[in-house]
């Protein structure tokens, strides 16, 4: 109940009774004039002092929200308010236009309210959700001021108002969060929203690799940097090209670069490119993570193979793989083999020799980066 109590007052505004003062009731609630086809296919996107990330805006679930936040965002009244107000790996809470004023720290979080009636829809409360703030039980108190959360939050649901989604830069959304705040949620260190810019949608980015044929796949090398020097693999997407596909995206994108070689077993393999083993993803790179269904094929496991790695499951290989270093003939037929080293033997033995607990490396060994050639 204290964390409900806590996600709850980090949404609403709760001034002490010296500092606030009431404004004058508006004439009415806003109503936008802005046509559907006029908000419909619009993103914002919010420049902050800690770093920019981008909102969806959804005029089909709250239209009169949708039309104030877009008027705000071009008449520039966004422009040096704070996010004023986070709880860690919750929510984070900006837009009051009090806080573009030092001298009225003590009202930040009144201000900017009063102006729209609430229009609840089914949309959850889930990471990304942007709604609007209101005053404590006053549901139609919405205004200029808006949260995002970083976590689902049902607790949420049926009280306040969902008018877009952030669909590029959680990541910095999360990081503003975490960081270190006073009793009342007020970030130590200023974060400024610099900028609210209004865009249309743009159309989405091509997927990498995803048209080519297995003769393109094949013209691609990997150069895998490591800390003990460099590897190259040739792909043999002929009896693999997804697992060859799936390895190019995460390269691009740079997924696996900082992940170590947390498994060394002599005479055997060298493991790398797991998750937990590197700091935390981007959400564009989380979105090229997923279960690869398995592609076993007739490609026995000698030295300089390079599979893939999974569970028990079949179906469960993510981003990890591992390197032969030794005829694996129990390994046939079980695990995707997807290419093979042509360049870097030299240095896969070094990884081999290096000192281990178990089977854990004694001291760290990077594979710094991948890089794509051809």
């Amino acid at each position: 109940m204290y964390l409900l109590a806590l996600l709850l007052s980090a949404t609403t505004v709760l001034p002490s009774a010296q500092t606030q003062r009431r404004p004058a009731a508006p004439a009415g609630p806003f109503k936008t004039t802005l046509t559907a086809a006029e908000m419909t296919n619009k993103q914002a996107v919010v420049e902050t002092t800690a770093g920019t990330f981008v909102i969806d805006l959804r005029p089909d679930l709250a239209p009169n929200h949708v039309g104030y936040f877009m008027k705000l965002a071009r008449e520039g009244a966004y422009a040096n308010t704070t996010v004023h107000r986070v709880v860690r790996h919750a929510i984070i809470q900006g837009g009051d236009p009090l806080s573009k004023d030092p001298s009225k720290a003590a009202q930040v979080g009144s201000g900017g309210l009063g102006m729209l009636q609430a229009e609840h829809s089914a949309e959850p409360f889930t990471r990304g959700a942007v709604g609007a703030a209101l005053r404590p039980g006053q549901p139609d108190s919405g205004g200029a001021q808006f949260f995002v959360c970083v976590t689902e939050q049902p607790a949420l649901a049926g009280q306040f108002t969902v008018f877009g989604r952030v669909s590029d830069g959680l990541d910095v959304v999360q990081k503003i969060s975490e960081l270190p705040a006073d009793a009342r949620g007020a970030p130590e260190s200023r974060v400024a929203i610099t900028a609210i810019t209004i865009r249309e949608t743009p159309p989405p980015e091509p997927v990498p690799f995803a048209t080519e044929t297995a003769e393109q796949l094949a013209q691609h090398r990997a150069v895998l940097e490591t800390t003990l020097g460099s590897i190259t693999i040739a792909f043999t997407p002929g009896v693999a090209p997804e697992h060859v596909r799936n390895f190019l995206q995460l390269a691009q994108a740079g997924v696996l670069d900082g992940t170590t070689f947390h498994r060394v077993v002599r005479g055997f393999v060298v493991q790398t490119g797991a998750l937990d083993t590197r700091g935390p993803l981007t959400e564009k790179q989380q979105k090229l993570v997923h279960n690869l269904q398995p592609e076993f094929n007739g490609t026995n496991h000698v030295k300089g193979i390079v599979s893939m790695a999974r569970g028990d499951d079949p179906a469960s290989a993510t981003t990890s793989f591992f390197i032969v270093t030794a005829d694996a003939p129990t390994l046939d037929g079980k695990y995707t083999v997807f290419g093979r080293v042509i360049d870097g033997l030299d240095v896969l033995d070094r990884i081999e020799s290096t000192p281990v607990s178990g089977e854990s490396p004694i001291t760290r060994i990077d594979l710094v980066k991948v890089r794509i050639a051809g």
